[in-house]
C-alpha cells in the first residue's frame, strides 16, 4: 500500500435513485454534482487518518469534466487531477448525450456558459493533467485544446498528455502505460 484512500460517492445524476435525484443536474451538467462531491470530501475530512491537504480527483469523459470543474471551481479543496477525454464546452460534445441533459445551447444559454470550463481556465491552482487520444471521436480534442488555449490566456498552468492512435480511451497494452502515468503524476504532485 501506498497510503492512498480510494473514495467514490454517487452524486445527483447518477441512475437508479429515482428521477428526481438524477433529473437534479439537467441544463446544469456538473454543477450539482460537483457540490455533492464536496459533501463526500466533508467526510473524508471529518475522519482521523484523511489529510485534508492532500486530495486529488481522476475521472474520464463526464468524469474527466467533473474532474476539471472540481479543480477549477474548488481550488482550495482539491491539489491533484487527472483528467482524461474531458468534456469542456457541451457545445462541442456530441448532441444526442448532451442535449438530452443540457437541451439545445439556443434554449439554454446559461446553462451553457456555466458549464463551459474555458470560462473557469483562470481559477487553476493545484497540478491538474489532461490525457486525451489523438482519434478521439466521442469526445473531440477541440475540447481539450480549447481549454489549453483558455488556460494560456489566463496565465493558468495545466499539464498534457496525448496517447496516439486511440479514440476515446486508451485500449490494449498501451493501458498499462496510461495507468502508470495517472499513478506517477499523483506520486509526483499529491
Amino acid at each position: 500500500g501506498k497510503g492512498y484512500i480510494m473514495f467514490t460517492i454517487d452524486n445527483r445524476g447518477s441512475s437508479n435513485r429515482g428521477l428526481t435525484f438524477e433529473n437534479a443536474t439537467f441544463r446544469r451538467l456538473g454543477i450539482e454534482e460537483g457540490k455533492d462531491q464536496v459533501k463526500g470530501i466533508e467526510f473524508l475530512k471529518s475522519l482521523p487518518y484523511i489529510d485534508s491537504e492532500r486530495i486529488g480527483v481522476h475521472g474520464w469523459s463526464f468524469g474527466g469534466h467533473m474532474t476539471t470543474a472540481l479543480m477549477l471551481r474548488y481550488p482550495e479543496i482539491f491539489k491533484v487531477g487527472v483528467a482524461g477525454g474531458p468534456v469542456i464546452d457541451w457545445g462541442y460534445y456530441e448532441i444526442m448525450y448532451g442535449e438530452r441533459y443540457m437541451d439545445t445551447p439556443e434554449s439554454n444559454p446559461e446553462g451553457y456558459k456555466e458549464c463551459n470550463l474555458k470560462n473557469l481556465a483562470g481559477q487553476l491552482k493545484g497540478h491538474l493533467l489532461i490525457i486525451h487520444d489523438d482519434h478521439d471521436d466521442t469526445c473531440v480534442p477541440q475540447h481539450t485544446l480549447s481549454f489549453m488555449k483558455a488556460c494560456v490566456d489566463a496565465r493558468t498552468y495545466p499539464d498534457l498528455f496525448i496517447y496516439p492512435c486511440h479514440k476515446h480511451n486508451v485500449a490494449g497494452r498501451d493501458r498499462v502505460h496510461l495507468h502508470e502515468k495517472i499513478t506517477r503524476y499523483f506520486e509526483q504532485n499529491l
